[in-house]
């Protein structure tokens, strides 16, 4: 695979590029910096790959994975904005709405990184607005991959809510990717996800503590651990980095950590210390909750000194991280106390006084709390006004605009002559009546959507696709000489044909494509774009037929590859 990349992987399935990429962002959030090197140049060669075949699902999730990655290396933190905002206007531009809301959490993680708290609530706002309402699953996709995205953009949002503090969020969130992770996931995506909630009862546990809730603090650190016992099936089976005969909790961090705060005592601390001494690519989370298990754990072994070395190297190794806000507090916190060793200080005051402070950064925390569900009050009342703007000018069947749309930007657009030249193209499908006859309108308007959503994505993001009302549709190509149209609609009626029969039931298109001319107006060239579709048909369809105005084709012109010179005048979607 390594020695020759080129070769072997324009010979690998979609799927598989996909599932490299999953195990090369378990292997890689794991691995030493040499190697997560390793593994973000071979991720980046999956993601040249993808864009080479421009399926915008798989662009788009190996943009993600790509990302990810280098969120956990610290070196190649800055490298991931140009990602990740790639991600965000790729995922806008193809609608592909979960993948947008894991954008968005994604980019909250990377604000953290900086301490931008406040980026990252608006951030997770919008990501939460978007997944609020029971989303339709991508047919294209299929049900359970669908369905595991979705979960992977929950969990990520989860994290980001952790780490803010807002638990009782982070805890609905990741309920519900519980429940997508129950019916779709396999070990590895089971197995993330209770360790992420393990991490994040946690984090509870010690924010807990810090306002004196003891009692419901153990109750996180009880949960934790026992998330860490049942998390020990799914782990055997999952991708990440192990040694086989050792478990889980022996081989992650946060699982032994779990264990230790939940039962604190010397029996933990070998395994611990081993760890900790292992593992050099701890996020800073990772660090600041085994410190502190560790320590609590050393003091319950009467080795009070090394608890307080093992707190001030973790204090000293994270003096300039900003990204667990609310854990390094705890930290801090845990070390105040066992300093406070000199028998005539006044301890209780100086309690008493950490106590009032601890209320006060909770009330501060209550605040936060406030400002994101207005935040995300906001996000949602945009995002449903967004949606009914939308919907005005949307069909409801296959997303595309609709008839009063497509008057809208045809008009502007012929009156616009900066656009020049403008290619305007009428599609129809082939054999669709015969669909509806044999099987049934349900599977009528499956074959719409399909067709649909192959028109989007193989035309450029400045092409503009309608349905025009049936089983019609008009696209407009601005900039688009009449040959460079002609080429890129011989790939979208290339694109449907090659589909498997039980996506097009036979179906195929006749296209019909003309350049505007000087003072013609919107009705007069869908007329002659509509004479050249009906050329096409008469042609026998599965065809582009292309009229002048001048010297009009009449000769048939079935489907062929597009020429050297119709190449390089047009630009792929994504290759501009």
């Amino acid at each position: 695979m390594r020695e020759d990349p080129v070769t072997t992987l324009g010979e690998v399935s979609d799927a598989w590029l996909v599932g490299r990429a999953r195990e090369l962002n378990a292997v890689g959030q794991h691995s030493a910096p040499a190697g997560q090197s390793s593994t973000i140049r071979e991720a980046d060669n999956l993601l040249a790959e993808a864009q080479r075949r421009g399926e915008p699902r798989i662009v788009a999730q190996l943009l993600r994975h790509c990302a990810a990655l280098r969120l956990t290396t610290a070196e190649l933190v800055d490298s991931a904005d140009a990602l990740l905002d790639e991600l965000l206007s790729h995922t806008k531009r193809h609608g592909l709405e979960v993948l947008q809301a894991d954008a968005h959490a994604l980019r909250g993680r990377r604000a953290l990184l900086v301490g931008a708290e406040d980026n990252a609530l608006t951030e997770v706002a919008h990501g939460l607005a978007m997944l609020d309402e029971e989303l339709a699953p991508d047919r294209t996709l299929g049900r359970r991959s669908w369905e595991r995205l979705l979960a992977t953009s929950l969990i990520d949002i989860g994290l980001v809510l952790t780490q803010l503090g807002v638990y009782e969020m982070a805890d609905e969130v990741m309920a519900r990717a519980h429940q997508r992770i129950r019916e779709s996931g396999g070990p590895h995506e089971i197995a993330v996800h209770m360790i992420n909630r393990c991490r994040m009862q946690l984090g509870w546990g010690l924010r807990l503590e810090r306002v004196g809730l003891q009692d419901e603090a153990a109750s996180q650190f009880s949960t934790a651990s026992a998330l860490a016992v049942a998390v020990e099936g799914p782990w055997r089976e999952s991708l990440f980095p192990r040694v086989s005969n050792r478990t889980a909790a022996e081989q992650m961090p946060v699982l032994g950590a779990a264990h230790a705060l939940a039962s604190p005592s010397a029996d933990h601390i070998t395994r611990l210390e081993e760890m900790r001494h292992l593992d050099r690519s701890m996020h800073p989370r990772e660090q600041i909750i085994m410190a502190i298990a560790l320590s609590r754990c050393l003091v319950r072994g009467d080795h009070r000194d090394d608890a307080v070395r093992v707190l001030s190297e973790t204090l000293t190794t994270l003096s300039h991280d900003s990204s667990e806000p609310t854990l390094r507090i705890s930290l801090a916190r845990e070390f105040a106390l066992l300093t406070e060793l000199a028998p005539d200080r006044p301890r209780d005051a100086l309690r008493d006084y950490a106590l009032e402070l601890e209320t006060e950064l909770w009330a501060m925390r209550e605040a936060r709390v406030s400002t994101l569900a207005t935040r995300l009050e906001n996000s949602r009342l945009s995002h449903k006004h967004d949606a009914i703007t939308r919907q005005a000018r949307e069909d409801p069947l296959t997303g595309l605009s609709n008839r009063r749309a497509l008057d809208d930007r045809l008009e502007t657009l012929l009156g616009a002559p900066e656009v020049q030249p403008l290619a305007v193209a009428l599609v129809d499908l082939d054999g669709f009546k015969g669909v509806n006859d044999r099987c049934s309108h349900a599977e009528g308007d499956d074959v719409l959507r399909t067709v649909a959503r192959n028109l989007r994505d193989s035309l450029r993001t400045d092409d503009f696709v309608a349905r025009y009302g049936g089983d019609e549709f008009v696209v407009l190509l601005p900039g688009a000489t009449l040959s460079a149209a002609e080429a890129a609609l011989h790939r979208t009626v290339e694109a449907v044909d090659c589909l498997a029969p039980e996506l097009s039931r036979g179906v195929t298109l006749s296209i019909g494509v003309v350049a505007m001319r000087p003072q013609e107006s919107a009705a007069q060239v869908l007329a002659r774009a509509d004479a050249a579709m009906y050329q096409a048909k008469r042609n026998g369809g599965n065809r582009v037929t292309a009229l002048s105005g001048v010297n009009d084709r009449t000769e048939p012109h079935p489907v062929e590859p597009p020429s050297e010179i119709d190449q390089a005048v047009w630009i792929p979607p994504d290759a501009r």
